[in-house]
């Protein structure tokens, strides 16, 4: 069985062993309506209020975002500097990091940062499942200072949820972190309402090296995620985001806009 569907087989086994599945759909729902229609609360942590929602985050936005780091890293071929692990700020359950720890070869090291403490032990055990080597800790992304050099750094669906100062200061550590020489990827929803500054930060991007990029595809998602979207009463048809992407400072390539190679689909991407 390969790590992603074994993964995904415990991942299934661990959220629902006190829950049933239409409890779990209906936390989904009024997490969806969160993100949506709620999103000044998410900053207090509201999205993971009780286990109904938690299980939701990690059996549903999970996957999902695991998948769509997958295809973003893999297109773009997304390399960290040699020498340190991937930090994942924001980590949530550990999904985009570990994403692209995965597509590396070998696997790279990956380390969580998150403020909530079931966001950090999630995160844990998602790198123990998929055989990785890292770890998590609780930390406020907003006060970033790393003690250990980074080989990269990814932002996935987090900096949205800061106040505006606060975004744009970590926006700028990032760039300057990407100047030094570590290869930096912010990841966000493709609704403009929700992410209108990567619009600004898209020239400050490329003027650094890097590039900005819109992203829709169609994959055959989990069984799992399909089941739970569909009770739910939710659609997700294509998946999509967008990218901030800074190549490590004086890496091949960079500066240089190439067409993003075609990604494999799901159950190739983890091998």
């Amino acid at each position: 069985m390969q790590p992603f569907d074994a993964w995904m087989a415990a991942l299934e086994a661990r959220h629902l062993a006190d829950l049933r599945p239409p409890e779990v759909a209906r936390a989904l729902r009024a997490l969806s309506s969160a993100y949506v229609e709620r999103r000044g609360r998410l900053a207090s942590g509201a999205a993971l209020d009780g286990a109904g929602k938690r299980a939701a985050f990690a059996l549903f936005y999970g996957p999902v975002h695991y998948v769509l780091v997958s295809h973003i890293v893999r297109s773009l071929d997304a390399t960290p500097r040699a020498g340190g692990p991937i930090v994942d700020l924001g980590c949530g359950t550990g999904v985009a990091g570990a994403a692209w720890a995965l597509a590396q070869d070998p696997p790279a090291e990956v380390l969580g940062l998150d403020r909530h403490p079931w966001a950090v032990d999630e995160a844990r055990w998602t790198y123990r499942t998929l055989g990785l080597t890292g770890t998590a800790r609780q930390f406020d992304a907003r006060r970033l200072t790393l003690r250990k050099r980074a080989g990269a750094v990814v932002a996935a669906f987090v900096l949205n949820e800061l106040a505006p100062d606060v975004r744009e200061a970590l926006l700028n550590d990032l760039a300057a972190l990407a100047r030094g020489g570590t290869t930096v990827l912010v990841v966000e929803p493709i609704a403009r309402g929700i992410a209108p500054w990567m619009d600004a930060w898209a020239p400050a991007c490329a003027g650094d090296g890097g590039r900005h990029d819109e992203w829709r595809f169609t994959t055959d998602l989990p069984d799992a995620v399909r089941r739970l979207e569909s009770a739910a009463g939710l659609d997700r048809s294509e998946l999509t985001a967008r990218s901030l992407y800074w190549p490590a400072a004086g890496a091949s390539g960079a500066g240089e806009r190439q067409p993003p190679r075609p990604a494999a689909p799901w159950r190739r991407t983890v091998t």
